[in-house]
């Protein structure tokens, strides 16, 4: 079974992981490998995960943990949405996008949406029916949110929605798409508005590409066309136009702590898989170990490594307590993955020549892990939003 956190860096289990939390982790580590683990060099090969896989994790419970139970969901919290994101990476199977659909699409839903909405939408996300998106970025606007050109005109009791996305996440298999939308494209922030599109219901919507990524390959990744799509205005998240800027900056911390989760799984695992080889391996007589260099180095990884949990347990516990403002978010999201890049290129390096060759764990983690400074807000702008509290 894949090492747990307390095992590679030798920390204290915090609080959060209360027993519940425990054995829901054991749980989603334990199912992944078997279930998903077999079958992920196919979904790699095929740059798409099998929407039955999809179907299995809701039926196994792993699909919106924190959704009220009488919305379908197991009435948990983010700490069990933060163990099963990080037993993706610690089995590592990171391109299996069920923490977007569970910890950033439902909470849209859950926290803006109507009771009619909730009970439409949720309960079927629960179990795999509908695979959520957000479809945020656009060709020509990635971390400018306020740069969005799709637009939604109210025409009688619907809206039609005209436009382009890009590197949508669940492109491929969504059929719940969170569409950032321009309602009033001349009050800028204050004229975005956030419109709920089941993409078998409605025409006028094209799955563009499945976009050829350097990593991540089994995570379809996609663009999106919407060319006169009408949706009911009670698709709309919201009581009226006009709100989805503000729903967008809600939820945004939430989702830069789940990267910074993702970060230290790989982290944890990169060093787990490292240490390991380099006590195998052997050169010039002795392990790759018994030389100082290697032990310096993977010292200083191990040493930033426990920093970097104690502050993200420190973060996920905060959250829990509705304290997670946006600065720290931005903090641990630019920290943990400029970590996370740094300690999987040290661990390809300590592999040598077989660092670089796809059998190994860490070429894959050397791939998956440089997105992770890019999406969710580039780390420059991270820097910015930090700069702004200085």
């Amino acid at each position: 079974m894949a090492t747990l956190p307390s095992e590679v860096l030798g920390v204290p289990v915090p609080d959060w992981r209360g027993d519940d939390v425990a054995m829901l982790e054991d749980m989603a580590t334990r199912w992944l490998e078997a279930e998903i683990l077999p079958h992920y060099d196919d979904y790699e090969k095929n740059e798409i995960v099998d929407r039955s896989a999809w179907e299995a994790a809701g039926a196994a419970g792993l699909l919106c943990p924190s959704m009220p139970e009488e919305y379908g969901g197991a009435g948990g919290t983010f700490a069990h949405e933060a163990v099963i994101i990080e037993a993706l990476g610690r089995v590592g199977v990171d391109g299996f996008g069920i923490a977007l659909h569970n910890a950033i699409v439902a909470p849209y839903i859950l926290h803006f949406g109507s009771e009619e909405q909730k009970r439409k939408w949720l309960p079927r996300l629960a179990t795999g029916e509908l695979i959520g998106a957000i479809a945020m970025t656009e060709p020509g606007a990635g971390s400018d949110l306020q740069g969005i050109k799709t637009t939604a005109r109210k025409d009688g009791n619907h809206y039609v929605i005209n436009g382009s996305k890009t590197f949508i996440t669940n492109g491929q298999n969504a059929n719940l798409i969170i569409v950032v939308t321009k309602t009033d494209p001349s009050k800028g922030a204050k004229g975005t508005s956030l419109m709920v599109v089941e993409t078998d219901e409605v025409e006028g919507f094209r799955r563009g590409r499945n976009l050829d990524k350097v990593g991540l390959k089994a995570n379809d990744t996609s663009e999106l066309f919407f060319d006169d799509v009408r949706i009911p205005t009670s698709h709309m998240l919201g009581s009226e136009e006009g709100q989805g800027f503000v729903q967008l900056m809600t939820e945004l911390p939430q989702e830069r702590l789940l990267i910074a989760n993702q970060a230290i799984s790989m982290i944890e695992r990169a060093l787990a898989v490292t240490i390991d080889y380099v006590k195998e391996r052997k050169a010039f007589g002795k392990t790759i170990l018994d030389f100082q260099n290697t032990q310096f180095k993977l010292a200083e990884l191990k040493s930033e490594a426990v920093m970097a949990r104690v502050f993200v347990d420190h973060c996920v516990e905060r959250h829990l307590k509705g304290g997670l403002d946006a600065t720290t978010a931005s903090m641990v999201k630019y920290l943990l993955t400029d970590l996370q890049c740094r300690v999987v290129d040290e661990c390809v390096q300590l592999h040598g020549g077989y660092g670089y060759m796809n059998e190994y764990p860490i070429a894959r983690m050397f791939r998956d892990a440089r997105v992770q400074r890019i999406y969710g807000g580039t780390n420059e702008i991270m820097k910015l939003l930090i700069a702004r509290s200085l």
